[in-house]
């Protein structure tokens, strides 16, 4: 039976469709599911609804399977619907009535946005956390690099020049944006929805504010509908700030895929971190990259692919939300070994010394004599007729020296403020704060 069930057996068919992927997919939630519940139950006895024996008695069951979660031994049941049952079914089990009580005052609703949140909460750090990785790698390289030019592209046609400085940092720097996005989806995931039952409240008298504090929520979704409403728009927004270190990541696999060609020749791997062809002997692909890139096109699809699976559907739970855990899970996945992969990738890059010194890039130097002739008195209109004229009659001349001294150039990286930037976002995540309320629960 479910626990939802009455006394009609549901077609088998029917029962195989509507439950889909949520066995296996709910696994991943079932640690979260059981701190929910730790923190409900304790909040079930504060109001009167369960004696302290039978707190005592629950907490410890609760935390006995928890162990069992961690310990890999944890499954749910064929017969049984989702990580809810599952859990509730084997509390029944080994306490009798006292675990038929847990569900006073919830919703497999409410149980389910509170468990998401946690589960997301606890993804997103791991996802900060690897993009910390990778920035300190950028940064590292960026400023190991500096002096090492390399030429500047608009349009794919060659510019002026850059260095590997300047594009290494840029990444960096772009990370710090992506981390502002996720950021946003930390504060949206870190509200309580616990309490809100089926979207409309309870008539028990439930201390919300005492789960809040339990669960090491930031704050509550107050709203009963709203919190319901939540669901669906919080993973549109997570997959949105994914999506933003993925366009990162995808932008970075296309410059290194040109790079590491041999008509641009700036960068190689070692052998063994490249793959080659089944007919030509001399192949050495960025197969890597290119897998990146594909990968985080997908996750920059997702935020789309929420929206379209909620787009009007009216306030109030819908079956449909379910599908949504199809698409989100393993596309945080994608995010996290792409992000390290890349890291990996770049411990090993090995960068050309005196890529300009090529005569094919001896007019990268011309916004650079234009610049020079203005600085001594020659009205910058006339100083760009002048070398544009010059380079059309093949008499150019360029003056190699590069001289940027302004933030955020080739001469002044502005790192360290980079880095100042990103720390002052990781501050504002404050994961311990939410470390020590599970540890706090869970002891």
């Amino acid at each position: 039976m479910k626990i939802w069930q009455k006394n009609i057996e549901v077609n088998k068919d029917i029962e195989s469709f509507t439950v889909g992927k949520d066995r296996e997919l709910d696994l991943e939630m079932a640690a979260f599911d059981v701190l929910g519940s730790l923190a409900h139950v304790e909040m079930l006895e504060s109001i009167g609804l369960l004696t302290a024996p039978e707190l005592a008695e629950i907490q410890v069951a609760l935390k006995k399977i928890y162990a069992e979660i961690e310990a890999g031994e944890f499954k749910i049941e064929d017969t049984v619907e989702d990580v809810h049952s599952q859990v509730e079914w084997l509390l029944t089990q080994r306490i009798g009535e006292a675990g038929k009580k847990i569900h006073s005052g919830r919703s497999r609703n409410d149980q389910v946005l509170v468990d998401l949140k946690l589960f997301f909460r606890d993804r997103i750090e791991v996802m900060v956390d690897n993009t910390v990785t990778l920035f300190q790698q950028l940064i590292a390289l960026s400023n190991e690099h500096k002096n090492k030019l390399v030429p500047g592209y608009t349009h794919l046609q060659i510019a002026m020049p850059s260095s590997f400085g300047l594009w290494f940092g840029a990444y960096a720097e772009s990370l710090v944006d992506d981390m502002e996005v996720m950021l946003a989806a930390w504060k949206i995931c870190n509200k309580n929805p616990l309490g809100s039952a089926a979207g409309y409240g309870s008539s028990f008298p439930l201390n919300r504010t005492m789960t809040t504090e339990l669960l090491g929520f930031e704050n509550l979704n107050y709203n009963v509908v709203y919190a319901q409403m939540g669901r669906g728009k919080t993973e549109r927004i997570l997959a949105q700030a994914m999506s933003s270190v993925a366009a990162t990541l995808a932008k970075m696999s296309m410059d290194v895929t040109l790079f590491i060609n041999q008509n641009f020749g700036f960068i190689k791997f070692p052998d063994e971190l490249t793959t080659g062809s089944s007919i030509m002997p001399h192949k050495k692909n960025p197969d890597v990259f290119e897998l990146i890139r594909s990968r985080c096109n997908k996750i920059q699809a997702l935020p789309n692919e929420i929206a379209m699976m909620t787009t009007n559907l009216p306030s109030g739970y819908h079956r449909d939300l379910q599908l949504l855990k199809e698409n989100l899970f393993p596309s945080m996945v994608s995010l996290n070994e792409c992000l390290e992969m890349t890291t990996y990738m770049l411990q090993h890059i090995d960068i050309k010394d005196d890529i300009l010194k090529d005569k094919k890039y001896d007019y990268l130097f011309s916004v650079e004599v234009v610049n020079d002739l203005a600085l001594k008195g020659i009205p910058f209109r006339e100083a760009y007729k002048i070398v544009g004229e010059s380079i059309e009659s093949g008499n150019f001349v360029p003056g190699v020296e590069v001289n940027h001294t302004h933030e955020g150039s080739i001469g002044n990286l502005c790192n360290p403020e980079i880095e100042q930037m990103m720390e002052a976002i990781l501050d504002q995540f404050n994961f311990e704060k939410t470390k020590t309320a599970i540890q706090q629960l869970l002891a």
